[in-house]
């Protein structure tokens, strides 16, 4: 017989157990039965395994991971593992340091001038060298002078009649005189004679200024430098003809060349009319405000002057001022129209803070440096930077005289680093190194 036990719910009612007798199962159904068993218990037996491995595996993660937290945390496992950074070091420094406004500015000649021809004729000569210097008052062309010589001859001439016309009106106007006194002649013969004399006088004064006529003509065939300079390329060749005030004139027969003076000279720049307030306390400061000039690629000084000129009037298209500086240009190094990178000192700040320019880096909350403690650790700091002028930066604020700042190795620092103090060759290999 084989007994079931049922159990019903324990809040309904209590226990009760039926015992129920049943016909007892043949050989192969027990068989079935204790195999089904079997395997229900390699099973259970397999998953208790399983967790007690998964148990143990945890335990020892704990256990290791306790383990290298505290030998991170040792004061020795610190100590070897921070290694410094190499780094070159410069000294803050307190000196004057100067204030510079920059433009843009063009190579002008002191004084430019057109040279025409200013009579009519014939080139006959050419008398300078193209690109040669030249002087006031020398010859530079000659135009044929054969038609105003012989104007000026006629000139001569017409004058030296007129004169004896009026010296005879004059002989016959004293008899004349002494023959009214005996009352020989009339009031008004002697009169028409006097006046006869006044108009003689009037013609010999109109000979005189027709004969300066012509010989200011004479003189124009030998063309003149006005002033002294440098001789252009000349613009016409002997055997040409020019025509005097022929400004219509297609071939611009009327020129024969440009001269520049190119010492001293004159260098046209401009700034924003927001520098002009510093401009004028500046210049009333100092009347000569030192501008300094330099190539193309801002390297090279070319010369140094003084401000000459601030205009009267602001560019409204531009925004900008017009300045003016006066250079003596003994070496040559300013040609008419080049262009030029100008800086017009305004002033020098004295006992400022300064540091080399590549100390100071740029951040997310503005421009900092790393200073280098008696630790020899960095330590980031905010700065308040100005101007920069040949390889250092103007420090308003951040910083004292006699700090260290690093200028080489700062991309590899951070906030109380420790860091090396090495010589610049021995950092730039180990950069490349590192790189």
């Amino acid at each position: 017989m084989e007994v079931t036990l049922l159990a019903s719910s324990a809040r309904k009612n209590r226990a009760t157990i039926l015992v129920k007798a049943k016909s007892a199962p043949s050989g192969p159904q027990l068989t079935m039965s204790f195999e089904h068993k079997k395997q229900n218990a390699d099973l259970r037996r397999r998953w208790l395994s399983f967790w007690i491995w998964c148990g143990l595996l945890m335990l020892a993660g704990l256990s290791l991971r306790r383990t290298f937290y505290s030998i991170e945390r040792s004061p020795a496992h610190h100590c070897q593992k921070e290694v410094g950074v190499p780094v070159k070091l410069a000294t803050v420094r307190q000196e004057d340091f100067p204030l510079y406004l920059d433009g843009l500015g063009t190579v002008q000649a002191y004084n430019s001038v057109l040279v025409n021809a200013r009579v009519s004729g014939q080139i006959q000569e050419i008398r300078f060298r193209e690109g040669g210097e030249v002087h006031q008052g020398d010859v530079l062309a000659v135009i044929d002078p054969r038609v105003y010589q012989a104007q000026y001859h006629q000139a001569v001439a017409k004058k030296q009649q007129d004169e004896a016309q009026l010296e005879n009106a004059r002989v016959v106007l004293e008899r004349d005189e002494k023959l009214l006194s005996r009352a020989v002649i009339d009031q008004q013969t002697y009169d028409t004679q006097k006046y006869l004399v006044v108009q003689l006088q009037a013609t010999v004064q109109a000979d005189q200024a027709n004969l300066e006529s012509q010989q200011t003509q004479l003189e124009y065939t030998q063309v003149i430098a006005p002033i002294s300079g440098r001789a252009g390329v000349r613009q016409v060749d002997v055997g040409n003809l020019v025509t005097a005030n022929s400004a219509a004139n297609v071939n611009g027969a009327s020129s024969i060349v440009v001269i520049n003076q190119i010492q001293p000279i004159f260098v046209t720049f401009t700034l924003p009319q927001q520098d002009l307030p510093q401009i004028r306390d500046a210049s009333q400061q100092n009347q000569n405000l030192l501008v300094i000039v330099l190539d193309r690629n801002h390297r090279t000084i070319l010369s140094q002057g003084t401000l000459a000129v601030v205009d009267n009037q602001i560019d409204s298209t531009t925004a900008t001022i017009r300045l003016k500086a006066v250079f003596e240009n003994k070496d040559y190094h300013l040609w008419p129209g080049q262009f030029v990178n100008v800086r017009l000192l305004i002033k020098t700040s004295p006992n400022a803070i300064v540091v080399p320019a590549e100390a100071v880096q740029l951040g997310p909350n503005g421009p900092y440096v790393y200073i280098v403690n008696e630790r020899k650790r960095a330590l980031m700091r905010s700065v308040v930077i100005g101007p920069s002028e040949k390889g250092d930066t103007l420090i308003t604020s951040g910083l004292k005289p006699g700090e260290k700042v690093v200028t080489e190795g700062q991309y590899r620092l951070e906030q109380n680093a420790l860091v090396i103090i090495e010589s610049s060759k021995s950092l730039k290999k180990d950069d490349k190194r590192t790189s």
